[in-house]
């Protein structure tokens, strides 16, 4: 019997099965919703019907709420509705769980008398994820299920577990083979016919108060900044001290606050954002790609080793090239030693280990390469050096492959122009760590291929890389983005804030680190100091000078203690002064408004350029680079989010007062009432973005 189209109801020697049959994840839409309340309707008032199974088609179980109904008006029945005449209902119900069980599809669950599952099933509340809470009774009923601190653990970091850990747990009650979960469903739920059983809801739970305020203090630096861990750990504590109708009135209020911040619209932005960067206009979604089932990686250094790791996590094998076998040979046991630390940790297995690296060929002999579909050059910044790999490589390589380079400022096409082969070659910008950082910029040249771009997106994501596509520029996005940052940074020195009052605001505002104590990590005299050329014109060539090259040396803008733990300086602070004071700059304190203005401002209106010049293909390009790339902190969406939040006329004319032109689209802009993420290219269809 069919009762609505996505949800199906059948009768069989007693029991209803309802099934939910709404691809590609059987999101709790509102059709899903009304199906569910209407075969529920059914079942009940049937007196053949003794139990109830709740099942789905296709590939999963309820993955979770239908996220494109946010911030539109409900229709159909609210989901509290169906739930609380699941959880009502005299005849038992029970649910058969595949694939995955998310969000509301696990609370969903949560209000069945009983719950199975398949080995192979993973079971989670991740709307943590999203800035908010399980809001459909998870965070009331979870804790009643199994506990105080197993709920917290789930739906404060948002992980799914796995069949067998819910069942230790008691999140579930069985598991069943994963080709007879139905047959083994009926077979349990027959068995507790005329078992009674006590809902979820009617149970109690107990904890100290101090168990939460010892949770909230263990993990209150990755808190920070986020809304919906607090609430969530707030919720549970109602489970405890309420009764369970008001503790659901407190989850709801805890819910809406959240669903009304801007730090949970930033990240249901962000989820957003990050799944449309594999959307390239030009692009067919459909189109066909040849497999990338061999890779060369030449420099065998801190960026080789780590981009040759990604691929042989994938199960590729890479062959990787270095000019001398003392190199060689450091590059491949920093890989091992990088893999023995993992499992040391206990996330890989020895024979894990040993699979990836044997996946590995370390040579001497670039012509090694022959047989690779995409060659990555992972070599020192220069451009001659890597104009000649690339001649090197158009002789050696096969027509067809995929010719790549990991440069992080250098023009692509300059190195396409000394091959026959410019359209096959692209840029393939990692992140350091190269096998930890999620961001991959894969940059478009002039002359490039559509079919080596959408390969190039595609294995971004084979290796599990956010893959972000860009245009030629110095710097791509995300270092063109933060380069303005740092230029501002240094200057602000000069006019009173020091170092450490800055990077305070930068941590503040919700970076893991401020500009001064990066530049001291990755140190002073990497950065384009010439100590043949220095004569003392900035600050930073005065601290090289005197040996202060960061923490490598004990000492840069910071003091660094034997184990790198960094304290002001008064002797930088000295320097600073007295620097200020030759070069005839007035001192005078900025509130901490005035330094985000002024070290943020000039990152939005760079990231405007990129628009205007088709640089990036949207906005949300942007944010998702600066958030992968830089750890520009999620919470606030990324820099043009977070602009359009503050407003484009407040920042184009905070951009004037600093004496920075705003880039014409940003005026353009704010003139018209419109956010960045507005604008849509000129040369891209409307259509392709929707």
């Amino acid at each position: 019997m069919q009762i609505n189209f996505p949800v199906q109801i059948r009768i069989v020697d007693e029991i209803a099965i309802i099934t939910v049959d709404s691809p590609p994840v059987n999101a709790l839409s509102a059709a899903v919703r009304d199906g569910l309340d209407q075969a529920m309707r059914s079942a009940l008032d049937d007196p053949t019907v003794r139990g109830i199974l709740l099942t789905c088609a296709g590939r999963t179980f309820i993955a979770g709420a239908d996220i494109s109904e946010f911030g539109k008006p409900l229709t159909g029945v609210a989901l509290h509705d169906v739930l609380d005449r699941i959880e009502g209902s005299p005849k038992p119900v029970l649910a058969a769980i595949h694939g995955t069980a998310l969000g509301g599809g696990l609370e969903t669950a949560l209000v069945c008398d009983y719950r199975v599952a398949t080995p192979s099933a993973r079971l989670g509340l991740p709307e943590v994820a999203l800035g908010l809470l399980p809001g459909a009774g998870g965070t009331q009923r979870l804790p009643r299920l199994i506990g105080v601190e197993a709920a917290l653990d789930m739906m404060v970091f948002g992980k799914p577990v796995s069949a067998s850990r819910a069942q230790a747990m008691g999140l579930i009650d069985a598991i069943m083979p994963e080709d007879g979960l139905i047959d083994g469903a009926i077979a349990y739920l027959r068995e507790r016919l005329d078992a009674p059983a006590i809902k979820i809801r009617d149970r109690t739970v107990a904890a100290p108060p101090a168990l939460f305020d010892g949770f909230r203090q263990q993990h209150r630096r990755s808190f920070k900044g986020f809304r919906a861990p607090e609430n969530i750990v707030k919720a549970v504590e109602a489970a405890v001290t309420l009764p369970f109708d008001e503790g659901m009135k407190r989850e709801s209020d805890l819910f809406w606050e959240l669903m009304h911040s801007r730090e949970s619209a930033a990240q249901r932005y962000f989820f957003f954002a990050e799944r449309l960067t594999a959307k390239v206009p030009d692009l067919p979604d459909d189109r066909p790609l040849p497999p990338t089932s061999r890779v060369g990686v030449i420099g065998a250094g801190t960026m080789g080793g780590g981009i040759a790791m990604n691929f042989l996590n994938a199960g590729i094998p890479v062959t990787i090239v270095e000019q001398e076998a003392a190199a060689l040979t450091r590059g491949v046991d920093t890989i091992r030693r990088n893999y023995q630390a993992t499992v040391d940790k206990g996330r890989l297995s020895v024979d894990q280990l040993n699979a990836r690296m044997a996946l590995l060929t370390p040579t001497l002999d670039l012509a090694a390469l022959d047989d690779a579909d995409l060659v990555i050059e992972a070599v020192f910044e220069n451009m001659t050096l890597k104009q000649e790999i690339f001649a090197r490589l158009d002789q050696v390589a096969r027509p067809d492959a995929i010719l790549a380079t990991n440069t992080s400022f250098l023009d692509i096409d300059a190195m396409a122009g000394v091959t026959s082969r410019p359209e096959r070659v692209v840029g393939l910008h990692f992140f350091s760590p190269a096998n930890v950082m999620k961001l991959l910029e894969v940059v478009r040249g002039a002359r490039t291929a559509p079919d080596v771009v959408a390969r190039a997106m595609a294995i971004g994501r084979k290796i599990g890389k956010v893959a972000v596509l860009s245009r030629v520029c110095d710097g791509f996005i995300a270092n063109r983005m933060m380069t303005p940052r740092m230029t501002a940074a240094q200057a602000l020195l000069l006019e009173g804030p020091m170092p450490w009052d800055i990077d305070q605001v930068m941590m503040d505002y919700g970076f893991a680190m401020g500009p001064f104590a990066m530049l001291d990590l990755v140190g002073l005299d990497v950065i384009g100091w010439d100590a043949a050329a220095s004569r003392s014109s900035s600050i930073v060539e005065i601290l090289c000078e005197e040996g202060r090259w960061g923490q490598k040396k004990g000492a840069g803008y910071y003091e660094y203690d034997e184990r790198r733990r960094p304290t002001p300086s008064p002797h930088v602070e000295q320097v600073i002064r007295d620097f200020a004071t030759r070069a005839g700059h007035a001192q005078r304190s900025f509130t901490d408004a005035e330094i985000i203005a002024r070290l943020l401002y000039p990152v939005v209106n760079e990231g405007a350029r990129l628009l205007e010049e088709g640089i990036a293909i949207r906005a949300s390009d942007v944010d998702v680079a600066l958030i992968h790339g830089y750890g520009w902190p999620l919470f606030t969406g990324g820099p043009l989010f977070w602009a359009d939040g503050v407003g484009l006329d407040r920042i184009a004319d905070g951009l004037e007062a600093m004496g920075i032109a705003p880039a014409p689209l940003l005026r353009s802009l704010a003139a018209s009432g419109q956010s960045l993420h507005d604008h849509v290219p000129a040369a891209t269809p409307v259509a392709a973005l929707a």
